[in-house]
């Protein structure tokens, strides 16, 4: 298991499509916050994405947080399904309607693969819904094992998500 000391930046994406997702989202950007030994440093704006995969659905709402935390990834991660839970997230079938899903993306530099916790977060290099949140807050981080955010942004299609307002 990771431990950490130390403060470490990491990433959180944020996304809901039920329940007044707008809120739900600014909520738990709320929430983050109040996780122990972290901090929320900067969101950004909401932005609204068609759903990938399950189609049949409502739009999606998204944001980007990036945090501060003293808690290692696995510990920051069980926090954030804490957040998930209390917004009555229910994991059913894969891509599915949602309350509220958070996803830890990027924990410092660190490239993780084990049982529960893969960073960088799969497949976030191909999806604008969290590049584009992610470049507005952060177009230097770099994604381990790929390049800068601003860089892969470059590279997706965006056509589908549209910046809404600050978070």
């Amino acid at each position: 298991m990771i431990r950490r000391t130390a403060a470490a930046e990491a990433f959180v994406g944020l996304g809901a499509n039920l329940e007044n997702p707008s809120q739900q989202v600014r909520q738990a950007i709320a929430e983050l916050d109040a996780i122990e030994h972290t901090c929320v440093l900067v969101a950004s704006s909401l932005y609204r994405s068609a759903p990938v995969g399950y189609a049949d659905q409502p739009d999606f709402i998204n944001a980007v947080a990036k945090v501060q935390t003293r808690l290692s990834p696995h510990e920051l991660l069980d926090a954030l399904h804490v957040i998930e839970h209390r917004h009555g997230r229910r994991r059913s079938v894969s891509n599915a309607p949602r309350t509220l899903d958070l996803d830890l993306l990027l924990y410092g530099i660190l490239v993780v693969d084990e049982d529960g916790l893969i960073l960088p977060h799969p497949r976030m290099h191909e999806r604008a819904f969290v590049l584009l949140p992610l470049a507005e807050i952060a177009p230097r981080a770099l994604m381990p094992g790929h390049a800068s955010v601003s860089h892969l942004l470059a590279q997706v299609d965006r056509s589908g998500v549209v910046k809404l307002d600050a978070a």
